[in-house]
């Protein structure tokens, strides 16, 4: 009798497999099944953003010394050092310290002509930058103008920005946190929500934008670079530093 009602059970027990891989192959049915579970977040997160304009307080003049074609190596060497020098002492003159004052790309190379199926060396250029600090900006037209007279040849740029700008970061994110509590108290509202405590924050990094042009006029005798414009002139304008905070509220 056990075994009559065992023959069944196994006799039904595979019928029931077949018609399930029968209904499987029929509807096109994928298996396993997966099992997806979803969870409700309990934070609510919002986008705040501050900006302060701050006005640069330090200024960069990088000037160069080109020299072209010259007989020797030695040649080259001797007008580069003896120009580097003097721009070095007019800078002094004007209370800039050395350490505010950086020389690089320094470089001498020659000429070379093709001649009868092979380079010849016609001379020797060579060139020279500097790079010099200024922390009092009335001074920029004149570093640029005792600069041209002792010997600069090419004036590269002149860049003006914040020396510490991390004052101006910190007031642009607390006025980005007051925005994010502000846009996220208004959200709550909107989605009949409460808020609980700030669970966390994250801050992009920060954007700083020159928003004015620096440089008004540039002297027009320095065309030929013999000395700076009376007329010259030199902005700073003004750089916009911005904070971008995401805040991470409990919900209750």
């Amino acid at each position: 009798m056990n075994n009559q009602k065992s023959l069944i059970t196994f006799t039904f027990a595979v019928i029931v497999i077949f018609v399930f891989l029968f209904l499987v192959k029929t509807f096109d049915i994928s298996y396993p099944l997966a099992l997806t579970t979803t969870t409700r977040t309990s934070e609510l997160s919002v986008v705040g953003e501050g900006k302060k304009e701050a006005i640069p307080d330090t200024a960069y003049v990088d000037v160069g010394i080109t020299v072209n074609n010259s007989q020797t190596v030695e040649s080259t060497q001797k007008t580069i050092n003896e120009t580097n020098n003097k721009i070095v002492e007019a800078m002094k003159k004007l209370n800039i310290k050395s350490e505010d004052i950086k020389t690089s790309n320094y470089s001498i190379y020659p000429n070379y002509v093709y001649e009868a199926s092979q380079n010849r060396i016609t001379g020797y250029n060579g060139n020279v930058s500097l790079s010099i600090k200024i922390k009092d900006l009335k001074q920029t037209a004149k570093v640029v103008e005792e600069a041209t007279k002792a010997g600069a040849n090419n004036i590269q740029g002149t860049r003006f920005v914040v020396d510490d700008p991390d004052k101006y970061r910190e007031l642009a994110r607390e006025e980005a946190i007051a925005n994010g509590k502000e846009q996220a108290q208004k959200l709550a509202k909107t989605l009949g929500i409460k808020l609980g405590k700030i669970v966390n924050i994250v801050e992009s990094t920060p954007r700083y934008t020159q928003s004015e042009s620096f440089t008004k006029a540039l002297s027009s005798s320095a065309g030929g670079l013999g000395g700076a414009s009376d007329n010259a002139q030199f902005e700073p304008g003004s750089q916009t530093i911005s904070s971008v905070v995401t805040l991470y509220f409990e919900k209750k």
